[in-house]
């Protein structure tokens, strides 16, 4: 699969190694850097495009700007690419009502695209938007997903010291922040490491945004961290202690004698 990442600064940079690193290696990862500057109105966006970029069969963009998001419909016709990754990883970058204008401008060229938000929601057949699942069918989206996007994590616990033995990777978030936490929780306890994912996880640090998302009621950087704990919860569930705590005075029913049950 031939894929162009556009971008214009660390965020988008950061997607386009690790996919380099650690993507298949039948993939090529080409970068293009997209302008600073953009004019408040774009007459022309191809007076912004190079004179020639290589063939693609996949856009991930992941410009910091919300200009660049005209660029990418003459972007695709260039290119030839037929799928688009477009991940809301901040509003302010791609704001609701731009992406549903890309939505369509990306359709009219026979583009199919979607949107993850954030981007580590992303499964080879949905990803969330507004709060709410979004399923979508394209195969070369999916075969970027089944690498990178909702993280998936097998675990192996050492049961005598009930700590984290070994982390594998099977799903990274593209930017590469669940190998990170996973060489991070090697050695802690089994308890504590939901906690911790979602610690390691602040610590690398995400990409998503800080200021409260109105689709979640919450930061997007709280929801990919959630996304990261509950990806080590699944795989731990069956390892850690459930605690329960029994209020005093409280008697279960099944401790009665018969006299107190028929006159509780």
């Amino acid at each position: 699969m031939r894929i162009l990442a556009v971008v214009s600064g660390e965020f988008g940079r950061r997607f386009a190694q690790n996919l380099r690193e650690h993507g298949p290696k039948t993939w090529t990862v080409n970068v293009w850097t997209a302008p600073l500057h953009f004019p408040i109105v774009i007459d022309e966006p191809r007076d912004f495009l190079p004179t020639a970029l290589p063939s693609t069969d996949l856009i991930l963009a992941a410009g910091e700007h919300p200009g660049i998001a005209e660029l990418l419909p003459d972007l695709a016709q260039m290119t030839g690419a037929r799928a688009m990754i477009a991940p809301v990883d901040r509003v302010e970058w791609l704001p609701k009502g731009l992406m549903n204008q890309l939505r369509g401008w990306m359709k009219q060229v026979g583009v199919e695209c979607v949107f993850p938000k954030p981007f580590c929601s992303l499964t080879e057949h949905s990803y969330s938007l507004r709060g709410e699942r979004v399923e979508y069918d394209n195969a070369l989206i999916s075969e970027f997903a089944r690498h990178f996007g909702k993280p998936i994590v097998k675990v192996a616990v050492d049961e005598t010291a009930r700590t984290i033995a070994d982390v594998q990777v099977e799903r990274d978030a593209t930017c590469g922040c669940m190998r990170f936490v996973a060489q991070g929780i090697i050695g802690i306890k089994v308890d504590d490491a939901e906690y911790e994912a979602g610690m390691l996880h602040h610590h690398f640090p995400c990409l998503a945004s800080m200021g409260i998302d109105s689709d979640y009621n919450d930061t997007l950087l709280h929801v990919s961290g959630n996304i990261f704990k509950e990806a080590f919860a699944a795989e731990i569930k069956s390892h850690v202690e459930t605690l329960y705590f029994r209020p005093e005075g409280f008697v279960e029913k099944s401790e009665l004698n018969p006299v107190d049950s028929a006159n509780p």
